[in-house]
This record gives structure tokens, C-alpha cells and sequence, in this order.
């Protein structure tokens, strides 16, 4: 088997302003561990392939900072997409890379900065999803089991009667994927019993992606040619050229969503996309009273809040589910039921014109 991994480093993390900014986003942040989350993804992956199998693709100045932190893997591994687009885009041209090198390997794109808590598990799922890889023309996705009716995540709905198993693991055919939805419909999705959390990682063959965009996302399809022919000739100007007409979407939309068929396994191991502040009380530890404390800290009469002011002390007084992130330069304070709207601070920012805090 030819595996090679597409570790997808581009995004700013928006949702954990103030501490991820563009120059340094949360994929470049220490922030389950003392190693940044790329460095952790990384590391979770060199035991399955060697470092020359695994690529990146991020934007320049990203690009830059993951040859700082990962220096062993190959330069030319680290691809660079000319201009932010969202996933479709970036996807597209890292699996035009591999293509040209070996149309027959098996990519596995996998996003930068999320949490696995079990690497050994993770790994035998994913070797499992090799194989269902090879095994026909098929996508293969994880689904997480739901542990709450989160509107934060898009759903994965799977037939529970319609499966295939593959070095012991189950592999189910994917109905339908959902977008992110309404507390009502979370809830609905939970009680069906028969729908997962997108986890935003995906595997599949070299050869079959272009199929696949030729059938099922024909607006893209195009654009793959042209990448082709601006890798070929090294030729960066087609290359931007290229990503100022493609279309900014997630592969998610763009493809995922429309393609035929999709295998799912159930990803149950340990999976978190730490993907907002209040998703560190199930990571950090806990006081007796639920308070998540990073930072030297007097704790009166308060609970279940999330502190992050490793520079000074701090002092909360009754106080309760609140996120407190303090910075050099910028004070979050945010109710924790309310951390995905961290996101929109960032476009006020931008309306304000003060980009010194983006």
C-alpha cells in the first residue's frame, strides 16, 4: 500500500480568539498538550507511515511556521495554496500532488488541530479505512457517536443494516449528510440513533477523486486539468491564477455531501475538534467546583467557568459558566453557552477596522 497523509494546516480558528490570530492559529498553539496540535497530528501519524508520506497544505505564511515546527518532513511536502479558499480547493490540489506522484496511493486528508485521545485505536481505524479505501471506488469518512445534541457539528446519516466488514472494523453505508442543525433536530438525530458527528476527516484513492468530482461537483472538475498542468510545469502564476477563479467551498459541500457511495466507521477514539473555548472543560483539568483553570488563580464561590490568564493572577467572585481568556492585548468574557459566537467577534473587529487585534 502507497498511503499518504494530507494534514490540512490553513484555517485562523476563530473561535478561539483572543489566543489564535492569524500570524499564529490554533494549529500553532500548545494547547492540549506542550507541543503545538499540528506537531501532536504529526506524531499521532508517524507510527503508521513515515514522515515522506505526509504532506501539508496551508497558506504561505502558515506554510513557513509548520517548516519551523516540522523540519523532517520534505519541503516539497509542504504545499502551499496560493490563496485561502476553504477545504475544496486546498484538497483538490494536495490529491493533484499525490496523483502525480502515484495515481494508485490512498490519501488520507486530516485536519491539523484536532484532539485523539487514543492513538492506538485511531490508527487501527485508520489502516482499516485503508483498505475500504482499495477496496472499490468508495469515500470513507469517521463518524463520532454523539455524546450531546450539538449544533456546533454537521451529521453523518448512516444505514445501520447496510454494511461491510473489513479487518474487524464496520463499515457502514453514509445516507446523507447533514448540515449543522437546530437544538430540536440535534435531538431528533440522537433519539434516530442512526446519525454521528462529522468528523471532517476523509480517506480515498488518488484515481477515484477525479472520477468523482466529474460526477458529483462538475463545477469543480475543471480546475482539477489545470492543477495538474500548473504542477507539472511548476508554474505558480497558473497555480494563483487558479485559485482566484475556483470557487471558495468546503470539501464537505463542495463534494462530500453529493458523493456516491461513502462508507462511514465509527470513529471511538477519544475525538474532540477543540473547536471553541468550552470544549477545554473536557480536556483541561477541573477543579472540584468545575471551574477549568489555566493561569495563577483565587476561586471564590464560582463554578463550571473557564479561565485562561497564565500571566497574572486572577480573582473570580461568583461567577458562574462564564469563559474568562485574557492576552497581551484582548479580554474575552463569554458566557460558555454562547463560545460559538466568538466567530463573529472577529468580523466586527474587521468592521471596525482594527486588524492590530486579528
Amino acid at each position: 500500500m502507497d498511503v499518504r497523509a494530507v494534514i490540512m494546516g490553513g484555517g485562523v480558528g476563530t473561535r478561539f480568539w483572543p489566543l489564535s490570530r492569524e500570524k499564529k492559529p490554533k494549529q500553532f498553539l500548545p494547547i492540549i498538550s506542550e507541543k503545538t496540535m499540528i506537531e501532536e497530528t504529526v506524531l499521532r501519524l508517524s507510527t503508521f507511515i513515515t514522515l515522506p508520506q505526509i504532506y501539508t497544505i496551508a497558506g504561505l505564511y502558515q506554510t513557513q511556521a509548520i517548516k519551523e515546527l516540522l523540519p523532517s518532513i520534505p519541503e516539497e511536502n509542504l504545499l502551499v495554496e496560493p490563496k485561502g479558499k476553504n477545504t475544496a480547493p486546498s484538497l483538490i490540489l494536495a490529491t493533484a500532488a499525490v496523483y502525480l506522484q502515484n495515481p494508485d496511493a490512498v490519501v488520507i486528508a486530516l485536519p491539523a488541530d484536532h484532539l485523539i485521545k487514543d492513538t492506538e485505536r485511531f490508527l487501527k481505524k485508520l489502516e482499516a479505512g485503508v483498505q475500504a479505501a482499495l477496496d472499490g471506488d468508495q469515500f470513507v469518512t469517521f463518524g463520532i457517536p454523539p455524546s450531546y445534541p450539538a449544533t456546533g457539528y454537521g451529521y453523518i446519516q448512516f444505514s445501520r443494516q447496510d454494511f461491510t466488514e473489513i479487518s474487524e472494523e464496520t463499515f457502514y453505508v453514509v445516507e446523507r449528510f447533514k448540515e449543522k442543525p437546530t437544538h430540536e433536530q440535534a435531538k431528533e438525530f440522537l433519539d434516530e440513533g442512526n446519525y454521528f458527528w462529522n468528523s471532517g476527516m476523509f480517506i480515498w484513492q488518488a484515481k477515484v477523486f477525479p472520477e468523482k468530482l466529474k460526477l458529483y461537483a462538475p463545477d469543480f472538475y475543471p480546475y482539477w486539468g489545470k492543477m495538474i498542468e500548473a504542477l507539472k510545469s511548476s508554474d505558480d502564476s497558473m497555480l494563483a491564477s487558479i485559485f482566484e477563479d475556483i470557487p471558495s467551498l468546503s470539501i464537505d459541500y463542495a463534494l462530500m455531501e453529493k458523493a456516491q457511495p461513502v462508507w462511514m466507521c465509527e470513529g471511538d477514539f477519544g475525538w474532540s475538534d477543540v473547536g471553541a473555548w468550552s470544549s477545554l472543560t473536557d480536556i483541561w483539568t477541573r477543579d472540584r467546583h468545575g471551574n477549568t483553570l489555566r493561569g495563577e488563580s483565587i476561586v471564590l464561590n464560582s463554578e463550571n467557568c473557564l479561565l485562561y490568564n497564565p500571566d497574572k493572577l486572577t480573582a473570580l467572585v461568583g461567577l458562574r459558566d462564564l469563559i474568562v481568556v485574557d492576552t497581551e492585548d484582548a479580554l474575552l468574557i463569554c458566557r460558555k453557552d454562547m463560545d460559538q459566537k466568538v466567530k463573529d467577534i472577529i468580523d466586527m473587529i474587521k468592521e471596525k477596522g482594527k486588524k492590530e487585534f486579528l
